[in-house]
């Protein structure tokens, strides 16, 4: 039987989704309580790879396994051998066809960043921080460049190994809340640190260390060594996966609170 799961965490105490040889992934956690459940070893497959310190307010997870459980089991049972960063929101028994990666048309991030004087305390582990006031509107303009479809390998990690640089991005929006500032993603796949690299060369053109057509030249160039910094993994969210209404699953897509 394969089994689906949503789930949210927060990433902080995790070296991201992929399970570690010291055990510190998300994936050994969930797996571990799985095992617990179904009295056998489980592998679940994640939506997407989140990298250490990055946060989800829903991933989409499946798993197979011939343990007969009533559907309680697999969030209450399942949640009370999480560590607290970690909870099962739903489950459902799916086809066999179903696959949380690759039956998946789309993804969506949500990024939070404070900008003022003084860093975080109380939310440092769930949002990223910048020392000085940002121009939205200049980044606004800088990120129209960035809609559509486009070889975005001037954002993409080294050690990325996506097959193909080309993603389509149709939405980049970028909205402010008194100091807080929210970016929101979507796009038929991710690179990796691609949202995180996208937010640091905004915030150059945020902060006027940069014009707002930097961007439009930094993705015709292709070129990452010319970008600014990956910016911090404690603002970012995996928070909406996309699947065909046929697999019928519950809600995909959980829009980010700001942390008071």
């Amino acid at each position: 039987m394969r089994i689906a799961l949503g789930l949210e965490y927060d990433g902080s105490p995790f070296h991201g989704w992929q399970s570690q040889p010291d055990g510190t992934g998300v994936q050994d956690a969930l797996q571990k309580a799985l095992a617990g459940i179904a009295s056998t070893p489980v592998r679940a497959i994640a939506a997407g790879r989140t990298d250490a310190g990055v946060h989800a307010s829903i991933q989409v997870v499946h798993f197979d396994s011939d343990a007969s459980r009533p559907e309680t089991a697999w969030v209450r049972g399942v949640n009370a051998l999480l560590p607290e960063a970690i909870a099962v929101r739903w489950s459902l028994a799916v086809p066999e066809s179903f696959h949380a990666r690759f039956s998946a048309t789309g993804r969506a991030y949500t990024y939070l960043l404070l900008d003022r004087p003084v860093r975080p305390a109380l939310r440092a582990r769930c949002i990223g921080w910048y020392h000085r006031p940002l121009a939205v509107e200049a980044m606004r303009a800088a990120a129209e460049a960035l809609l559509g479809t486009h070889d975005f390998s001037a954002f993409r990690a080294a050690e990325c190994q996506a097959s193909s640089p080309v993603k389509t991005l149709d939405r980049l929006s970028i909205t402010r809340d008194a100091d807080m500032i929210r970016f929101e993603f979507h796009a038929d796949a991710f690179l990796q640190h691609m949202v995180r690299n996208i937010v640091g060369a905004l915030v150059y053109v945020g902060d006027r260390r940069q014009p707002a057509e930097w961007v439009a030249d930094l993705l015709g160039s292709r070129d990452r060594t010319r970008g600014a910094p990956t910016f911090a993994a404690s603002g970012l969210y995996l928070s909406g996966i996309d699947y065909p209404l046929r697999w019928n699953l519950p809600p995909t897509s959980v829009p980010v609170r700001i942390p008071g």
